[in-house]
């Protein structure tokens, strides 16, 4: 992970709304890391895993 997640790449999720609720972005760190982060708390806590674990994860939510 980088030292300064805001130098990432965010992208929102397409099912995410400026209403509130379920906002998800997600960043490339690298071709063997994915970051997560909830758009509503760009500051707080950032989820990394797997490009593999995260196709998974899409996969299951869908």
């Amino acid at each position: 992970m980088p030292a300064n997640p805001d130098r990432l790449r965010w992208r929102k999720s397409s099912y995410s709304t400026n209403e509130g609720g379920e906002c998800v972005e997600v960043a490339e760190v690298s071709t063997a890391l994915v970051a997560i982060r909830d758009s509503k708390d760009p500051h707080g806590p950032i989820v990394t895993v797997t490009p593999a674990a995260f196709a998974d994860f899409v996969a299951y939510v869908r």
